[in-house]
């Protein structure tokens, strides 16, 4: 019993003993995909705020183009929400969190009497809100852990159908914002329309000083006309922007997953070989004293025989250490 017991403990042993390596091989690829990740964060940040100053300073040589994007409903209907979300799990409450924030702002909407579109971005998301029988505008899977500039188009051009053509009043983005390696959160914020504000009041010069020096500008087509070709470009932007956010955010959640796995897995293959320690212990124990126990029984019967009954004994008892070796 007590062997049997110990062979399946070894079993268990050798299983966590893999499942480590493979915990420990994840974290380690997690780690060095949040770097890259942040590179791409830091990267995409210049062209934001040049588009940013660009369209600030089209804005100040009086360019008020009337966009879509600009425009803001007097009645909002329907909300809709664009979800970032992970293509793969292992990542602890990274999807959970987005995913759950997200169904909690679609309520208070509901209560509100408004209703909802969803855009969704990742396979969770798909999954999570599928099985749960919500309305699904669009869909997109595959880039969570890369996403290029081309998937931001492809959302943000979903997201601009359902707000241009009137159904959806208004668009948010839910999204996890990625602040350090030890903190991102999640957030819920307005993406159409474009807030205006949020371009400055520029400067004509275009490096992003505000209060610079005014310079003379001669636009080729009028300002408005520019303006409204570079708005799409500016949320597009913007949502490229959240989803590196979100990628470096997910490698980070994994990271961090993958770590608590790591050290769990250990944690336990300490305990379960101090129990097979104990299970061996036992065993041998159980066995001397059987090997005791019948020697004493024959040395009551066997008067000269006890001599060479010691020495099988003892013969007995070192074969049965080198064989629990």
């Amino acid at each position: 019993m007590a062997s049997g017991q110990e062979r399946i403990l070894r079993r268990r042993i050798k299983s966590i003993e893999a499942t480590k390596k493979i915990t420990r091989a994840m974290e380690l690829i997690a780690a060095s995909r949040i770097v890259r990740a942040q590179t791409r964060v830091r990267a995409a940040r210049p062209y934001s705020e040049k588009v940013t100053a660009v369209i600030a300073n089209l804005a100040s040589a009086g360019g008020e183009a009337d966009h879509p994007l600009l425009r803001e409903p007097t009645d909002v209907a329907k909300v809709a929400y664009v979800v970032i979300a992970a293509d793969r799990g292992l990542c602890g409450g990274y999807n959970n969190n987005v995913l759950r924030a997200t169904e909690r702002a679609i309520a208070a909407d509901a209560a509100a009497g408004r209703g909802y579109e969803l855009v969704l971005s990742g396979r969770k998301a798909q999954g999570y809100f599928r099985f749960r029988d919500y309305r699904i505008a669009a869909g997109f899977e595959g880039f969570s852990d890369q996403p290029s500039y081309s998937d931001a188009q492809r959302i943000a051009e979903a997201a601009t159908a359902l707000f241009e053509s009137g159904e959806c009043g208004q668009v948010k983005l839910s999204y996890t914002q990625f602040h350090s390696m030890g903190v991102q959160e999640v957030a819920i914020v307005p993406f159409m329309p474009l807030d205006s504000g949020d371009f400055g009041s520029g400067d004509a010069d275009g490096d992003g000083s505000a209060g610079g020096p005014s310079g003379g500008y001669e636009f080729e087509p009028e300002p408005a006309a520019i303006l409204e070709r570079l708005l799409p470009r500016y949320a597009e932007a913007r949502l490229y922007s959240a989803l590196l956010e979100a990628s470096a955010s997910e490698h980070a959640a994994r990271q961090r997953a993958m770590k608590a796995a790591t050290d769990n897995a250990e944690d336990l293959k300490t305990n379960l070989t101090r129990v097979m320690n104990r299970a061996r212990q036992d065993a041998i124990t159980t066995e001397i004293m059987e090997i005791v126990g019948g020697a004493e029984a024959l040395s009551q019967t066997a008067g000269g025989e006890v001599d060479l009954l010691s020495d099988t004994i003892e013969a007995r008892t070192a074969n049965l250490f080198r064989a629990r070796e």
